[in-house]
């Protein structure tokens, strides 16, 4: 006997969770259309790209400075010397990536869960999740982060 009201406790209350859930109000946003209407991401990307452009001329300056080497043995520890460089270069520009698009992201998310609070909705997700249905907050998003300091 108790085994059973507590069984029928259990149903009722997956029940009244599958019900509520139901009635769940989403939203979604095109992450990159708000990447290009975000002021941070473009200066994020810019200065990527500088530092990219930084990487090839150390590599053609390193290329001129390798046919100026005359021995075999100058030649191997040039390479060594600038393989090691390269990494540490490579590596830096990496990380500095990752560091952009986390403070990036961390941003949105915060522009994103403002609006889905304001919003009434359960979640935001990203737009190429949604097959259907669902509320674009794609330019709220936008906007959010241009009030953000």
């Amino acid at each position: 006997m108790k085994n059973s009201k507590l069984l029928t406790l259990l149903l009722a209350s997956m029940i009244t969770a599958i019900g509520s859930s139901a009635n769940a109000e989403v939203g979604y946003i095109d992450y990159a259309r708000v990447l290009d209407n975000y002021s941070v991401a473009q200066q994020a990307v810019k200065e990527l790209d500088a530092k990219g452009l930084e990487l090839q001329q150390y590599m053609l300056e390193k290329e001129k400075q390798y046919k100026n080497l005359n021995t075999p043995l100058q030649k191997q520890n040039f390479e060594s010397q600038t393989s090691n460089e390269l990494k540490s270069k490579q590596d830096s520009l990496m990380k500095m990536q990752q560091d952009k698009e986390a403070q990036i992201l961390s941003k949105v998310q915060t522009a994103a869960r403002a609006v889905m609070v304001a919003n009434h909705l359960d979640a935001i997700l990203a737009d190429q999740v949604v097959f259907v249905g669902g509320i674009d907050v794609t330019d709220q998003v936008i906007q959010k982060l241009k009030t953000q300091p």
